[in-house]
């Protein structure tokens, strides 16, 4: 496989402006089909602000500042429990006929409990009682080998798991429903609708959009927070706080790291990442216009890159992409500092069928993170190229041509861009979300030039 670093245009994908909404008829699908799922007389799911991706999800809301619960129960029942200042942005939510609540112990403390503080006393209003069963959906679950108890534990603050067990009068009422929405191959949020991949095209193509404003944008004399800022960012809703770090000779390059006032030199590693709901984008390289052993580098982690595109279809099991993956990176002398790839939503990072020897398969509808990120880096060294794909059998592509034309087509030039530039040519189910699709430039004061199979 010959890797060129040559000029290469990235053309103007186009940024879409206004997100597609999605339609109260499909939140009412997906809640009912959370339902079905759970199995118990009540469906309860917990959110706060970190943790908002199940129940923005299910309902198209997500709470502010505070925790809140969206509860379900027979006969189409549907409770969202909120604090002092989410009743207000309560009306935000998609799906229709739900009755919101008050329970101010969801509120920040210093705040006025002078109405309805117990929570306890809401939920038995709603009408659980001793006796009923309860699913709960956390922010994630424990794995087998994660928890041995007699009783399962949850992902839950303590308090609503000893109010749920105090209500139902029997802590075996209680079970883990997690996986209905989160499990990394039949969860509900890991195969999704036309209407979720629209939603998450938009997300994609402004967060790659703004980090190529950023490694364009960035000049010498720039200090962190002036590079970061080039980014453009419009109000968008954050997955994850915004990235960039440097680093001199000497220094690790910390990818997680926020900017700070650190002035960016000549010679310095650099790594930015932008995500919002739908999809991140992160690039990293050499603050200089070459380096022959950097690039070298560079070339055995872009061999890596383009064996997982060249891998992932449907069908293809996730343990198969993890060894094809890193086995590539490793004849360069490279490992995968994580699972290269996982799947993603309102949160940066759900779960993964990407493990080492999962048997579980990519399935059309998945939306998926390309995230190689290569180690070891040495000295002030960094590398990285994620960006977000959406998987889509002849179905699945034909409706999103159909109800969403702009974003077929964008998605259809990336592809084309990506095979005609880049040398990649994808399987037939890898739509491109991302504005900059396997776009590494290895050098940030020579940005125009990436690399390309030869």
């Amino acid at each position: 496989m010959s890797i060129d670093l040559r000029p290469v245009r990235i053309p103007d994908f186009g940024v879409p402006q206004v997100r597609p909404a999605i339609p109260p008829a499909i939140y009412e699908t997906r809640a009912t089909e959370a339902y079905r799922r759970a199995g118990a007389d009540w469906l309860v799911v917990y959110a706060d602000r970190e943790h908002l991706a199940n129940i923005a999800f299910l309902t198209g809301f997500e709470p502010r500042f505070e925790e809140a619960l969206f509860i379900m129960g027979k006969d189409g029942r549907r409770y969202l429990v909120t604090g002092n200042e989410s009743v207000s942005y309560a009306p935000i939510a998609g799906l229709a006929d739900i009755e919101v609540l008050l329970c101010q112990t969801m509120s920040l403390m210093g705040q006025t409990r002078a109405s309805k503080p117990n929570l306890a006393e809401v939920l038995r209003g709603i009408g659980l009682t001793k006796g009923c069963t309860i699913a709960l959906v956390g922010w994630k679950y424990l794995a087998a080998d994660e928890w041995t108890g007699a009783l399962p534990t949850f992902q839950v603050p303590a308090f609503i798991v000893d109010t749920l067990k105090m209500v139902a009068g029997d802590p075996a009422a209680i079970k883990d429903a997690t996986a209905v929405l989160m499990h990394p191959q039949d969860g509900l949020r890991s195969v999704v609708d036309v209407h979720q991949i629209a939603a998450i095209e938009w997300g994609a193509a402004r967060a790659s959009a703004a980090v190529r404003r950023i490694f364009e944008g960035v000049r010498e004399g720039d200090d962190e927070f002036l590079a970061a800022s080039r980014m453009g960012y419009a109000g968008e809703e954050l997955s994850c706080h915004v990235m960039l770090a440097t680093a001199s000779r000497g220094n690790p390059v910390i990818g997680l790291r926020s900017p700070n006032g650190r002035k960016i030199t000549r010679g310095d590693g650099i790594t930015t990442a932008v995500g919002y709901w739908g999809g991140l984008s992160s690039r990293a390289g050499l603050f200089a216009d070459h380096d022959d052993v950097f690039l070298e580098t560079a070339k055995s982690y872009f061999r890596g890159l383009v064996e997982w595109y060249e891998t992932v279809d449907i069908g293809v099991a996730g343990g198969e992409i993890f060894a094809r993956t890193v086995a590539k990176l490793r004849e360069g002398g490279l490992d995968s500092a994580l699972n290269p790839g996982h799947l993603i939503g309102h949160d940066e990072w759900s779960h993964t069928p990407i493990r080492p020897g999962s048997t579980e398969t990519i399935r059309s509808g998945m939306p998926i993170q390309v995230d190689v990120i290569p180690v070891p880096m040495p000295d002030n060294w960094a590398l990285n190229n994620e960006d977000s794909v959406v998987i889509a059998d002849e179905t699945l592509r034909a409706d999103i041509a159909r109800l969403y034309p702009d974003v077929h087509a964008r998605m259809m030039a990336r592809r084309t861009f990506m095979r005609d530039e880049i040398g990649v040519d994808l399987n037939s189910s890898i739509l491109p979300t991302s504005n900059i699709p396997l776009c590494l430039p290895p050098f940030w004061l020579d940005s125009g030039k990436m690399l390309t199979l030869g």
